[in-house]
């Protein structure tokens, strides 16, 4: 099974060289890093240049935010499985795309857990664990990680893109239209997939996590009719600002 890697950057040049590397090394034979580029002027596609393996695409134009990004990514994938990289995060291990293609056969999509990092390298200040997706989850408050979240092709091609006009929580929106509504199959990976560095637009201020939950109840009212204020409001901060406060 190819396994598709898209990675939306702009201006990443200081860090995306640690987050190809970490895909090339990956002992996965059939996998593709599909690379959107919003028009860097930093010298990102330098260092992307430099990377010869043809196991590499990338493109670079204006986009209309990271989701539109993000959809430019969806339309030029070509492998039986996809996800995400942040161009400042970084796999756990070489076999992280082995494991999913793995996942993907018995769960239309999976999850694993999550790191978050101050600097990659360092231990983590926390880890966000998968866990298994039940029916009316998204209403109870549940979230999954979406850096270790891989889909199959098949379910893309029922969901649809992600949504432009959310800033944060488009990725949510999209597994909640996925696994709530398309009712796609969810699996969990008993491993840590991503290490992902903290001072990225979901992890930006303490402010981050009220704008995320507010997006999160947008979605929810759009596609599930849920009410202006919900149980999932509040877990939803609950666990964001969990996420952000340092480990003991």
């Amino acid at each position: 099974m190819m396994i598709s890697t898209i990675m939306v950057c702009r201006n990443a040049a200081s860090t995306i060289a640690g987050s190809v590397e970490s895909f090339l090394a990956q002992d996965h034979a059939e996998k593709e890093l599909v690379v959107v580029d919003g028009a860097s002027s930093d010298g990102t596609l330098d260092v992307l240049a430099k990377y010869s393996d043809p196991s590499i695409k990338v493109e670079s134009g204006q986009d209309g935010g990271i989701y539109n990004a993000m959809n430019k990514g969806l339309e030029r994938f070509q492998g039986a499985g996809f996800g995400f990289l942040n161009a400042d995060d970084r796999y756990t291990g070489a076999s992280v795309l082995s494991e999913i293609a793995r996942a993907l056969k018995t769960a239309e999509i999976v999850t694993g857990n999550l790191n978050f990092v101050s600097r990659h390298g360092a231990r983590p200040v926390r880890v966000w664990p998968s866990e298994t997706y039940y029916a009316g989850a998204f209403r109870r408050g549940w979230s999954p990680p979406h850096p270790t979240t891989y889909a199959r092709r098949s379910v893309y091609e029922r969901v649809g893109p992600f949504e432009p006009s959310f800033r944060i929580a488009g990725d949510y929106d999209w597994l909640l239209r996925a696994l709530e509504i398309e009712g796609a199959s969810h699996g969990t990976i008993d491993a840590t997939l991503v290490d992902m560095a903290l001072g990225g637009v979901s992890t930006a201020s303490w402010r981050t996590p009220f704008q995320n939950a507010a997006e999160k109840l947008r979605s929810r009212r759009m596609r599930l009719g849920a009410p202006m204020v919900d149980v999932a409001l509040f877990r939803g901060i609950f666990q964001k600002v969990a996420q952000m406060r340092p480990r003991q």
